[in-house]
């Protein structure tokens, strides 16, 4: 592939004043010794990249990494060489190939070859969408997912990312983390009214985690977003660690919260409980 004059490699005697030895602005504070600087800029150009962003300047990339020009050009041309990358004239995007590295997170998962059969079947019984999330900080971010229709004005896929206070997903694996835990993850989370049902203080965020602890199973009813509905259950390790949830999501006006509980609990614990007895065995 052809390299684009506007990245071309720069010698140290370069006028470029952003060709120096330095790749970045001045740090706050040096990292440890074992911290792999090179490493975690390569990961933020491959952050840069996004929905709204799929093809950037070598500029834009470099702005939105933080990283010096040349330290951006040095990173996209060995992205380039590995085939990650792409040059079309002067802008840059990712290849398919990137997908190689998430895909190794998903086929490491212990459910991943359990859990979706189970969470189509889930789905034809109940006609609503099915998903399975794992926990990243305050957000879930959504590793399966069987779609029956379009019920949200949200584009869900996988990779997806939704706040974990107010999603019932989110409220299941929020109610596997300990006290001090769950204090963290809610005073760190954007508490932010999405709707005029979300639960936003903390001290009522964490009563209804204790008992979504409790009873096994959590529901959102609008909070998250106008009409949307869903119920959500904990998929759990042989040991009882709670490693990810999975939930039925469904429209008010068709399905009230209370129908939902009354017609999808039932199969919804069962097909969760049926995967975490399968992970069991493979754990």
């Amino acid at each position: 592939m052809r390299r684009p004059a506007a990245i071309t490699m720069a010698s140290p005697a370069s006028n470029d004043p952003s060709a120096s030895g330095d790749d970045r602005a001045p740090a706050a504070e040096k990292p440890s010794d074992s911290y792999v600087q090179s490493f975690a800029r390569g990961l933020s150009v491959i952050r840069a990249f996004n929905a709204s962003r799929p093809a950037q300047t070598l500029t834009e990339i470099a702005q939105a990494s933080g990283l010096t020009r040349a330290g951006a050009r040095r990173i996209l041309l060995t992205l380039v060489s590995l085939g990650y990358v792409q040059a079309e004239g002067r802008l840059f995007r990712l290849t398919p190939k990137i997908l190689d590295l998430g895909f190794a997170y998903l086929t490491s998962m212990p459910f991943w070859n359990v859990a979706e059969p189970i969470m189509e079947a889930l789905s034809q019984e109940v006609h609503e969408s099915c998903s399975v999330s794992v926990l990243d900080g305050t957000e879930i971010v959504y590793v399966l997912r069987v779609p029956a229709r379009k019920i949200m004005t949200i584009n869900l896929s996988i990779g997806s990312r939704l706040p974990a206070y107010c999603s019932s997903m989110g409220r299941v694996l929020l109610a596997g983390l300990t006290d001090e835990e769950l204090d963290r993850t809610l005073r760190a989370s954007d508490l932010r009214q999405r709707t005029g049902r979300t639960v936003t203080d903390i001290d009522r965020l964490k009563a209804i985690v204790a008992q979504v602890r409790q009873q096994g199973w959590a529901q959102i009813d609008q909070e998250l977003e106008e009409g949307l509905v869903s119920l959500s259950a904990p998929i759990r390790n042989r040991s009882g660690q709670v490693i990810a949830a999975m939930n039925i999501s469904g429209q008010a006006n068709r399905t009230s919260a209370e129908e939902m509980v009354q017609r999808f609990l039932p199969p919804l614990l069962a097909a969760s409980e049926k995967i975490s007895s399968l992970v069991g065995l493979r754990s």
